[in-house]
């Protein structure tokens, strides 16, 4: 069905194929296996299992962001008139 190349590249599978046999393809992504789709013999697609991410945690990036005192405050008019505002 598919072909593999170098030790450890994808398998690569056209177009045709890929679609025939979406739900194998699948099957083998699954459990780890990464699939090149080619069109015309240039690699169009490629099929990646999803990897999961931890959860979030709240206030994680929480020293990333600086909000300053005077955020909220109105701007000059300099300001505004330089947004046509």
């Amino acid at each position: 069905m598919a072909t593999r190349g170098r030790s450890g590249s994808p398998s690569v599978v056209g177009v045709h194929e890929a679609k025939t046999h979406l739900s194998r393809l699948l099957e083998r992504v699954v459990i780890g296996e990464e699939i090149d789709i080619s069109r015309r013999g240039e690699i169009v697609a490629r099929l990646v299992p999803v990897r999961e991410h931890g959860r979030r945690q709240l206030g994680a990036h929480r020293d990333l962001v600086v909000i300053h005192d005077d955020f909220d405050d109105p701007r000059p008019d300099d300001f505004r008139d330089a947004f046509g505002q």
